[in-house]
């Protein structure tokens, strides 16, 4: 059973070689720093007085439904749809002189992806704001988080305006499903690697 199994798994590993669209993870315009560590991606900016960053984790980030069609409707040389990886992100805004972080959370609402040619809709969304206390590792529970469902809309396209004016925008969270994507696949690729090892190891 084992021998199959990891003669299956070196099968896979070629197969998704050949469809690995980037071989070295893309890059994201606006000059954002990237630090990956394990399946967590940190992107790092600064501006005047300001430092910017997003973070994301590729774990669960891609959208349930489009596993189970390829399950059934799959015949056996058909190329697999081209799955996509749209991961929560976090982002933290630190002002160099205040003591405080902006944190926003952000993420892509499943049945918005894909709309193409909608110029007007935004990709993502802000999910919850709350102050957090820069440079601590372990945000409070006590510290007042706002929930956007029933927020002003004018506080919200404020909000939207606020991350654009920092680079984050539609074409930066297009960019951002693009790394996560290639990420989430080369993870996939190491962790297929690492298996076929396991599986050999007598």
């Amino acid at each position: 059973g084992d021998k199959a199994f990891a003669q299956f798994l070196t099968d896979e590993i070629n197969e998704e070689k050949k469809i690995q669209k980037h071989k070295s993870l893309p890059k994201v315009s606006g000059g954002w720093e990237l630090e990956v560590h394990g399946t967590e991606a940190k992107l790092v900016r600064k501006i005047a007085g300001e430092k910017i960053t997003v973070t994301f984790n590729i774990n669960n980030s891609i959208p349930p439904s489009a596993e189970e069609d390829t399950q059934e409707q799959q015949k056996p040389d058909e190329q697999e749809p081209e799955l996509t990886s749209t991961p929560n992100f976090v982002v933290e805004v630190i002002k160099d002189d205040t003591k405080q972080t902006l944190v926003l959370d952000c993420h892509f609402p499943e049945d918005e992806i894909g709309h193409e040619g909608e110029e007007e809709s935004d990709i993502f969304t802000i999910r919850e704001v709350s102050f957090q206390p820069t440079g601590e590792a372990d945000w409070k529970d006590t510290n007042y988080t706002l929930n956007t469902d029933s927020l002003d809309w004018a506080l919200y396209d404020h909000l939207m305006d606020f991350l654009a004016d920092r680079g984050v925008d539609n074409t930066f969270a297009d960019e951002l499903i693009e790394l996560s994507t290639a990420l989430e696949h080369q993870e996939y690729i190491k962790f297929l690697e690492d298996l076929k090892s396991f599986v050999k190891c007598q």
